[in-house]
């Protein structure tokens, strides 16, 4: 399982203030009024992060944070929560993986030197992170993953009632389920975000948002792993675009989401495999999906 909620879950984390925001009548109470948090269940269909394609229900707690210099995004899942899945999924009861996170947090240079370093549409930079982690199963090293990406983000004024961030990063790769590429620097990583604030629908915020990784220059394209007809079976580029509708009320939200992946994992699409049971065609590159009801508080 690899970050299977992340477009899912921009949802509430580009758009959770807005019930707040915009019906400043109903003054709807949190835990906190800057750390902003939800539990969801989300369902997922054809996620093609791994060599085989995955579908999933499970537990998710997420979190949205922006306060002075700091921004934060952030999701803990607990994999095939409700032992939902196909015969490719494992999770936390079935020997698979325990938890999968994902943070992104981001320092405002801005903020931390007192000076604007504002020019053009480029409106704040920032020190961008985003910190991927699974937990895998236990005792089993080729189940786990650990990569960080680092680098420099931007939000992008753009004259419209739309909100844009860019970040690019250098990615460090400790585990990562026993590819060649573990416990070195490779490759980088460009992430594009936006929201797009629809309208009113039947009491609440109807919001379209957006977010594309383009993956490129790793090692894993030119390594040794061939597949059966000799080609090599990984690659050094992948995409995934994730295009999202999101009805958001005070407490409840609920997301349909659409995702596209060229390559996902860094799988070469349609190359041939055997892992021990039969040959198989990778199904890398095609479209995914998720459905998500989460609850705010």
């Amino acid at each position: 399982m690899k970050k299977t909620l992340l477009a899912a879950s921009a949802v509430l984390a580009l758009s959770s203030s807005f019930p707040a925001s915009a019906a400043e009548t109903s003054k709807p109470e949190y835990v906190s009024d800057w750390w902003h948090q939800s539990v969801n269940v989300v369902g997922s269909y054809h996620t093609r992060f791994g060599p085989l394609i995955n579908n999933d229900v499970y537990l998710e707690y997420e979190a949205f944070a922006k306060k002075d210099w700091f921004d934060f995004y952030g999701y803990i899942d607990i994999p095939k929560t409700f032992g939902i899945g196909n015969g490719n999924d494992k999770g936390a009861w079935d020997n698979g993986s325990r938890m999968f996170m994902e943070i992104e947090p981001r320092f405002s240079i801005d903020k931390l030197t007192g000076t604007s370093l504002a020019f053009g549409p480029f409106k704040e930079w920032y020190i961008a992170n985003n910190y991927i982690y699974d937990m895998g199963a236990k005792g089993e090293e080729s189940t786990k993953q650990s990569t960080w990406y680092m680098g420099l983000g931007t939000d992008i004024d753009t004259g419209l009632p739309m909100s844009l961030s860019l970040n690019v990063y250098a990615k460090y790769q400790w585990q990562n389920y026993g590819a060649s590429n573990e416990n070195e620097w490779d490759g980088y990583r460009f992430k594009v975000k936006y929201f797009v604030p629809i309208t009113q629908l039947w009491g609440g915020q109807l919001s379209y948002i957006g977010f594309t990784n383009f993956d490129w220059g790793s090692d894993l394209g030119s390594d040794n792993f061939y597949d059966n007809n000799g080609k090599h079976a990984r690659t050094s580029n992948s995409i995934a675009s994730s295009h999202i509708l999101a009805l958001n009320y005070d407490h409840w939200h609920y997301s349909v989401v659409a995702r596209y992946w060229h390559n996902g994992g860094q799988w070469a699409d349609d190359a041939s495999l055997n892992f021990g049971n039969g040959d198989f065609n990778v199904k890398s590159t095609g479209w995914g999906g998720y459905l998500v009801v989460g609850y705010n508080f």
